[in-house]
């Protein structure tokens, strides 16, 4: 989450402020973005999970339980995220 307290504290200026300013102030700044977010279990939706992190992250829904996801579910996720075409916020 992110501490808008502190970053008002920092004396920065709104119109000053940038992306990099604002991810220094996460709970895990050092944390790298993610690339492929698996969702197991039929849910199809993030639940505030690392959502600055997932910005442009794809993403792959399933079905099947976490202790059920096998190595080959992770391998047809994987060579489906190959598949796709990041384009990181832009437009065609």
């Amino acid at each position: 989450k992110i501490k808008i307290k502190k970053i008002i504290k920092s004396g920065i200026k709104a119109e000053e402020l940038t992306e990099s300013q604002i991810s220094s102030f996460l709970d895990m700044p050092e944390s790298p973005d993610v690339d492929l977010l698996i969702r197991t279990g039929g849910e199809k939706r993030l639940s505030n999970f690392l959502l600055w992190h997932v910005a442009y992250a794809e993403q792959v829904y399933r079905d099947t339980l976490w202790p059920d996801y096998t190595v080959e579910f992770f391998k047809e996720d994987l060579e489906e995220f190959q598949k796709r075409h990041r384009r990181f916020g832009k437009e065609k």
